[in-house]
C-alpha cells in the first residue's frame, strides 16, 4: 500500500492537456478557456456619463458660471455636432457618450430648470464628476484573462462585452464508465430481491462528471465474469478515462485487475493506506490515458472521485488544484483503524469548525446526504479532540 498523497504524485505526473476546440459562447458555461483574451478596444470606449444630468465644461464652473443654456439632447447611442460655447450645456442621459467640449456630468436633482435654461444648485464639483473616462476600465490591447479559466456567468459576460461570440476552449475528455457486480441490479428494478443492491454508484459517477459538462461516450453495467469484461473493457481502450467501480479488491470475483492488465494496461499503483478507498487500482492505458478502478461501495466511491479523478481532470485542464483547508474540530472524534480515514463533514459557522457526521461503513447510502466535503482524519492519532485543526476538503458541488 502507498500514501494517498503518493498516489496523487503519481496519478498527476500522468496528466497531459486536452486537445482544444472552439463553440459559440451560447455553450461555453463551465468549460475552460484555451485562449488568451485582449481588450479589443478601450473600456468604456468613449467618456460615458454615469449620471442623468447636464454636461458641460469645467472652466465655466471655474469661472464662476451657474446658469447654463442646453443647446441639445444626447441618448445613450447617440451624438451631437454641436460643441458647445462658453455659458452651454448638454443635456445628457446615463451611458451616453459625453462630447470632448465638456468633462463634468452634474445629476439631475442637483439644478433646477426653467425652459432650456439650467441652474446649478451645488457650490463644488471636480473635473470629470461623474463621467467614466475612456479607457479607465481597461485599455486596449491589454491582456484580461488568460487561459485556463473557468468560464463563469461572469467570464462570459466579459467576453460578449468584448465581441467574443465564439471562444477556443478545452475539450472535454472521452470517459468510459463500468459499474460491476452479480448483486448490481438498474435503479428501476421492483420488487427488489433481498440480495440484489441497486447500481446508485453509476448515477453518482454520471453526476460528478457532468459537474464538469462531461457526458460518458460509454455508460455499463457489466457482470462478474472475465470474458464480459475483457469485451466492454477492449472497447473503451481509446478513452481519455476509463472509470470502474467494483470487482477491485481480493474477492474470488474481482476480476478487474487481472483483465485490465491482460489487455495491456500499465499498473501505476494498488491499494491505497486510506479508509475507505483502500483497493484503488489505477493503471496507464496504452493510449496515455488513466484506469481507475474504484472500490464498490458508495462512500468509496465519492471518496475516491474526489481524492484522485478530481485532480487529474484539474491537472489535464490546466486548473490550480484545489487545497485542504485548515479548519478545527468541532467535536472530538475516535477511529479504529491504523489508516488515514476520510470522514463526510459539515460545515458549522458559529464557531467556524466542520462536525463530523455518522456514518456506519462506507456501504452507507446516506453518508455524504448531509456532508459538506470531507476531512481527514490521519493515521497516528486513534482520537482527535475537539478543537484540533484538521484537513478538509469541500466538494464544492
Amino acid at each position: 500500500m502507498i500514501h494517498y498523497q503518493e498516489a496523487q504524485q503519481i496519478i498527476l505526473a500522468q496528466a497531459k492537456p486536452f486537445a482544444t476546440e472552439s463553440i459559440s459562447l451560447d455553450n461555453a458555461l463551465g468549460r475552460i478557456l484555451a485562449e488568451n483574451i485582449v481588450a479589443d478596444r478601450d473600456y468604456p470606449p468613449f467618456n460615458r456619463a454615469t449620471m442623468d444630468g447636464f454636461a458641460f465644461n469645467y472652466a465655466d464652473f471655474e469661472n464662476g458660471i451657474k446658469q447654463y443654456q442646453i443647446i441639445d439632447t444626447i441618448f445613450a447611442g447617440s451624438t451631437t455636432n454641436k460643441v458647445l460655447q462658453q455659458g452651454e450645456c448638454y443635456k445628457i442621459m446615463t451611458g451616453a457618450a459625453v462630447p470632448t467640449s465638456a468633462n463634468v456630468v452634474i445629476r439631475k436633482e442637483d439644478t433646477s430648470i426653467v425652459d432650456n435654461l439650467v441652474t446649478l444648485q451645488l457650490e463644488t464639483c471636480k473635473l470629470f464628476q461623474n463621467i467614466a473616462k475612456q479607457g479607465e476600465d481597461i485599455a486596449a490591447a491589454t491582456g484580461i484573462i488568460t487561459d485556463n479559466k473557468i468560464c463563469t456567468p461572469a467570464v462570459i459576460s466579459l467576453l460578449a462585452a468584448l465581441g467574443k461570440g465564439t471562444v477556443t476552449i478545452k475539450r472535454l475528455p472521452s470517459v468510459s464508465i463500468f459499474t460491476t457486480g452479480n448483486e448490481i441490479v438498474p435503479v428501476e428494478t421492483n420488487p427488489i430481491d433481498s440480495v440484489q443492491i441497486r447500481n446508485s454508484n453509476q448515477y453518482l459517477l454520471k453526476a460528478l462528471l457532468q459537474q464538469w459538462q462531461i457526458q460518458p461516450s460509454i455508460c455499463k453495467h457489466l457482470q462478474d465474469d472475465k470474458a464480459a469484461l475483457t469485451v466492454a473493457f477492449k472497447e473503451a481502450l481509446s478513452s481519455d478515462i476509463i472509470i470502474i467501480n467494483g470487482g477491485v479488491s481480493a474477492g474470488d470475483a474481482d476480476y478487474v485487475p487481472e483483465v485490465l492488465t491482460n489487455l495491456g494496461v500499465a499498473l501505476l499503483f494498488h491499494k491505497i493506506a486510506i479508509r475507505p478507498g483502500k483497493p484503488l487500482w489505477c493503471g496507464k492505458l496504452p493510449n496515455g490515458g488513466l484506469v481507475f478502478a474504484l472500490p464498490g461501495n458508495p462512500f468509496s466511491c465519492m471518496v475516491t472521485f474526489q481524492l484522485f479523478i478530481k485532480p487529474y481532470l484539474l491537472a489535464c485542464f490546466g486548473l490550480p488544484q484545489q487545497p485542504f483547508l485548515q479548519l478545527p474540530l468541532a467535536i472530538s472524534k475516535a477511529k479504529n483503524v491504523g489508516l488515514d480515514e476520510f470522514f463526510p463533514a459539515q460545515i458549522q459557522a458559529a464557531p467556524i469548525g466542520i462536525k463530523p457526521l455518522q456514518f456506519k461503513t462506507s456501504g452507507d447510502v446516506k453518508a455524504t446526504l448531509f456532508a459538506d466535503g470531507i476531512a481527514l482524519h490521519p493515521s497516528p492519532s486513534q482520537v482527535l479532540e475537539a478543537n484540533t485543526i484538521v484537513h478538509y476538503l469541500p466538494f464544492n458541488y
